[in-house]
């Protein structure tokens, strides 16, 4: 046995030890959503005999939080691409000194602390009337997914010949045109991861929901979690359930997606 064969064997069993640290709890989750009623503590380390209350409990209760949750992570991903993709293919096309001070802007942006951003828009939406809706909690989540958007697109854009567009525009394409028809099915891969993100960063959020929110009439799946804490302490099997519920989403997506987001992440490295 060679060193070299030696080494990538220590070198897969330190992975796969890391591996089922990092997935244990996505296990016991999923293992104490299937355990009768109690402490989680107590639960057993295999579901030997599985229930499916928590799950039926977990729909009944939390069930319209899950769609609130869906329809502002659409329409995040929906506004944040309409934004973002324009702006991030002129920043990839103009040349100028000022490009490179719209970009420290934006990365600027995604370091401000988001109680900041909340407690500002709090005090405008009170004015506009937007607390305790869905669009404000859109608007809101496209703080987060705009900027990093545009870093992802543009990155993709700066790659892209020229010549393609300048092809099209002498074919009597306007620029509008040859945006939607040349630049946008090039760009799909990027668009995917961006849009992918974006729903993420709106889908696991917790801060803009607690801020932006005090009514019931709308809340979001992973508040519906947080105040759910505070009244199933004795039922952590319907808890463990949402939480496995919640995650469904975001991991059929990343599954389904996962080629586009290797290649939208390295599509703008080569030229």
């Amino acid at each position: 046995m060679t060193d070299s064969t030696v080494r990538r064997g220590v070198h897969t069993v330190i992975g796969v030890l890391v591996l089922c640290v990092m997935l244990f709890p996505v296990y016991w989750m999923v293992n104490a959503s299937l355990q009768p009623s109690g402490n989680t503590l107590t639960a057993g380390f295999l579901p030997l005999d599985p229930t499916f209350a928590g799950y039926r409990r977990a729909l009944s209760e939390q069930g319209d939080n899950l769609v609130t949750s869906m329809i502002i992570a659409a329409g995040t991903v929906v506004l944040s691409l309409a934004i973002a993709t324009p702006c991030a293919y002129a920043l990839s096309q103009f040349r100028s000194r000022w490009v490179s001070a719209g970009l420290l802007a934006i990365l600027i942006s995604q370091m401000i602390p988001g109680i900041v951003i909340a407690n500002a828009l709090y005090t405008a939406y009170e004015r506009l009337g937007l607390l305790n809706s869905i669009p404000g909690l859109i608007v809101a989540n496209c703080s987060s997914g705009i900027p990093f958007a545009i870093l992802i697109l543009r990155s993709f854009m700066l790659s892209l010949p020229p010549s393609l567009v300048e092809a099209a525009r002498v074919d009597g394409a306007g620029l509008f045109r040859a945006f939607v028809a040349i630049v946008l099915p090039i760009s799909k891969n990027s668009l995917i991861t961006a849009g992918l993100f974006s729903f993420l960063f709106s889908w696991s959020d917790f801060l803009f929901a607690l801020t932006l929110t005090t009514k019931g009439g709308v809340r979001p799946v992973t508040l519906g979690i947080y105040q759910y804490l505070g009244t199933q302490v004795q039922n952590w099997n319907a808890v463990m359930a949402t939480a496995v519920l919640s995650a469904i989403p975001a991991i059929v997506l990343l599954v389904a997606a996962q080629k586009y987001i290797a290649a939208g992440a390295i599509g703008g490295a080569v030229k």
